[in-house]
């Protein structure tokens, strides 16, 4: 049955009015299962302005109550995490097991933001000057914007509705229109959790509803996670129009493959980097680099493991990598490997003839592993965000951190080695925002700050943590003098705040 997805606004559903509708299909089997609405122009506009006057009264809440919506808000999603999970499957493709790993992520977050109050605590300095005292404060921004993809349609959303509507802003959320129903569900739980009516909306849509919400007056403020190219066209059209943005990109994630390392560990993690989520990770190791003679062991140890991926429908319990999230982008990566073997790498294990029987017209493919791979090459230099894994050879150390550092792209890279003065050097050289060391994706927790370099970020502000309270907080400093007075009496009630 194909069921129709409109808006969430003001705390209540509601039913789009453009009459521009989108379809979301069933990765596993190419079904059409929903009609999701377009938002328009007016209709963004509207959710602005309840957002706008509901903002009002949330930032002259104590955060503390602000926070205790986020502890109802974090038992709530620990409730529904199967639900969530659920439709995270069955609408993006990856296994119910990642979807429930991502709503965990998510969560973490939203356990983050329930220690606001903590977080927003300002400087005090005493007697700057003859009874003369200064402070400072952060305050929320206002009405502010999350622009989503389809990889993460929980965990990002949590990344940033959580920090923003902790500090006090009203959130308005436009997620990927190929899987909107988990966000709608993110909604309900807000309200549930006693958010007021128009502090967290979600406006399905496409560019018309992007371009509306960068070029509103009332929306000082936008998140973006997303490709580099759409992610550089919000951030220049957000700062022209005076926002503030932060616009979290693409990637091309290396692993560095030291000879002395742990190759059956090294290659496990190889596995799960690369073909978790059929690679459409932003953190995913898509390149490794075997340093000195250490190639041909770590070939040796991936074919069989690639060749074993148990590859299915992302609810079949047995299934390791699910399908990718459309037929348009299958066809996109098969595109890749296609122009990897033109360009002469060599295709070691080919998982484009993947056909399963009962899901003829789901968005499959295995895992592909390419060797002699070189830095000329397009599947080297594009982000393909599919399960496609390139061993790179490099001859020492250095070469392999110049291999890095001369990418493009500076999101996340890893080192596996036993040797602590190659991880120490790499970690203090190499030009990238977050490095594991015998980690494979590094995702920072989320007291710390997620954020990368180069072509994988523009604005300077990472998406959550200490990072996350300032992009949404503007800084105030208060100095202040008073003349001597007469005192008020005495008062005896201890009064609640």
């Amino acid at each position: 049955m194909v069921v129709s997805i409109g808006h969430y606004v003001d705390n209540k559903l509601v039913a789009g009015k453009s009459g521009r509708t989108g379809d979301i299909t069933n990765p596993a089997t190419g079904e059409v299962t929903a009609k999701v609405a377009f938002a328009s122009v007016d209709e963004i506009d509207a959710a602005v302005q309840i957002a706008k006057k509901a903002q009002l009264a949330w930032a002259a809440t104590p955060p503390m109550r602000r926070q205790r919506v986020m502890f109802n808000l974090k038992g709530l999603i620990e409730k529904r995490i199967d639900d969530l999970a659920r439709h995270l499957s069955l609408e993006h493709g990856k296994t119910f097991d990642d979807a429930k790993g991502e709503v965990g992520r998510g969560l973490e977050v939203v356990e983050f933001a329930c220690g606001i109050a903590h977080h927003l605590r300002g400087d005090f300095s005493e007697q700057v000057a003859s009874d003369m005292d200064t402070w400072s404060v952060r305050q929320p921004l206002g009405v502010v914007a999350g622009i989503t993809p389809f990889n993460f349609p929980i965990m990002i959303p949590c990344w940033m509705g959580a920090m923003a509507v902790a500090t006090g802003n009203a959130f308005i959320l436009k997620p990927s229109e190929k899987d909107p129903s988990a966000p709608m569900l993110l909604a309900e739980l807000y309200a549930e959790a006693g958010a007021p009516a128009g502090i967290f909306q979600v406006l399905n849509g496409d560019k018309v509803a992007v371009d509306a919400l960068l070029k509103h007056p009332d929306v000082p403020a936008i998140s973006f996670v997303g490709s580099t190219a759409i992610g550089e066209y919000v951030y220049h059209t957000g700062t022209q129009q005076n926002k503030r943005v932060q616009a979290l990109c693409g990637a091309k994630n290396h692993m560095v493959v030291m000879p002395d390392a742990d190759l059956d560990q090294t290659a496990d993690a190889l596995m799960g980097a690369a073909y978790g989520a059929a690679g459409e990770r932003c953190m995913a190791i898509s390149v490794a680099v075997a340093v000195g003679d250490v190639g041909d062991r770590l070939i040796e140890k991936l074919v069989p493991r690639v060749q074993a991926l148990k590859v299915g429908p992302g609810l079949d319990p047995q299934s390791e990598m699910g399908p990718l999230v459309t037929r348009q982008h299958r066809d996109k990566v098969m595109g890749y490997v296609d122009q990897g073997v033109k360009e002469g790498a060599k295709l070691v294990v080919d998982g484009r003839g993947l056909k399963l029987q009962g899901y003829e017209n789901g968005n499959f493919m295995g895992g592909c592993l390419f060797d002699q791979v070189t830095p000329d090459m397009t599947i080297y230099k594009d982000e393909i965000f599919g399960p496609v894994l390139s061993v790179v050879r490099s001859k020492t150390f250095d070469d392999a951190v110049k291999l890095v550092n001369d990418h493009a792209y500076g999101n996340g890279t890893a080192i596996f080695t036993r040797d602590g003065d190659a991880a120490r050097a790499f970690a203090s050289n190499v030009k990238i925002g977050m490095v594991g060391i015998n980690v494979p994706i590094p995702v920072p927790v989320a007291y710390h700050s997620f954020g990368g370099w180069k072509a994988s970020v523009f604005g300077d502000h990472g998406i959550y943590g200490m990072e996350g309270v300032r992009f949404y907080t503007k800084l105030k400093t208060v100095t202040a003098r008073w003349p001597t007075g007469i005192r008020s009496g005495a008062e005896f009630n201890f009064k609640a705040r």
